[in-house]
């Protein structure tokens, strides 16, 4: 089912009433400290709604903001592990609340826009957003996506704590810090997101070996591979490592084209 579907409406009805009573049996367990926190930010009540309760349901601490004031100043108190993000919203839209969050947090960011507009897909990623989902969507599929993004999230921290022996990787007065997962040139960071990192980390621990989009999807995004998806998005993320990293964006040295494959870090000798 999917949500602003009219025809769905009042099955999405029936489901929240069903999920309202499952959690109602569910409120004597309550273990909010240890739950991953996620942010629903959209203008629509019902949208917040059904999300708030699905997420709780798969044992999700959740908070909501129906505007974009309101979305920073509970990003600021709740500090959420992830924010799902709606590009129309009153007061300030989600475009300019991914710019507020990105200036000083690289906590992830899940847009949600709207499925005739492919520009909107492509600027919410252009200024720092990790993923997008369109509407209509399906929540399964909106679950499925932050449970990907948060996995790799804790799998990162739990490599980064494993890890005790410097990870370093030096090319020129670049050093990208695997286990710190920080990028600095001359002692000054170069601010990345997570998705940012985790495709530049594949690229240059593989250094030499092209990828295709649909491989890195998998391996950066754990997009299934039959998943359908439009591949710019590991373009948009390309474009945006190049700008932080490279001397020359449009003739880059370090991440390569791979001419009808995909990209490829320069080898590393």
């Amino acid at each position: 089912m999917f949500l602003y579907s009219g025809i769905f409406f009042k099955l999405l009805t029936k489901e929240l009433s069903q999920a309202n009573i499952r959690l109602d049996k569910d409120k004597a367990v309550d273990n909010t400290s240890e739950q991953e926190k996620v942010l629903v930010v959209d203008d629509e009540a019902s949208i917040r709604r059904i999300l708030e309760t699905r997420l709780k349901l798969a044992g999700y601490n959740v908070a909501t903001a129906a505007d974009g004031q309101e979305a920073l100043e509970q990003f600021n108190s709740f500090q959420p592990d992830l924010v799902i993000l709606d590009v129309m919203l009153p007061k300030m839209d989600g475009y300019e609340v991914c710019r507020e969050i990105r200036k000083t947090s690289d906590t992830p960011i899940i847009m949600l826009t709207a499925v005739a507009d492919v520009s909107n897909r492509i600027q919410g990623l252009e200024i720092g957003a990790d993923d997008y989902v369109v509407k209509p969507f399906s929540p399964s599929e909106l679950e499925a996506r932050i449970k990907a993004v948060l996995r790799r999230t804790v799998e990162r921290h739990q490599e980064v704590g494993q890890s005790k022996s410097s990870n370093v990787i030096t090319i020129g007065n670049l050093k990208i810090d695997l286990n710190k997962r920080q990028v600095t040139r001359k002692n000054e960071r170069i601010r990345l997101t997570g998705m940012e990192f985790s495709l530049l980390e594949l690229l240059v621990t593989n250094s030499g070996k092209p990828y295709s989009r649909g491989e890195i999807l998998q391996q950066v995004w754990a997009y299934p591979p039959d998943h359908r998806i439009d591949t710019r998005v590991v373009d948009v993320h390309i474009s945006r490592l190049r700008s932080k990293l490279e001397e020359d964006s449009s003739n880059p040295d370090l991440i390569l084209t791979a001419r009808g494959i995909g990209y490829m870090f320069q080898k590393i000798n």
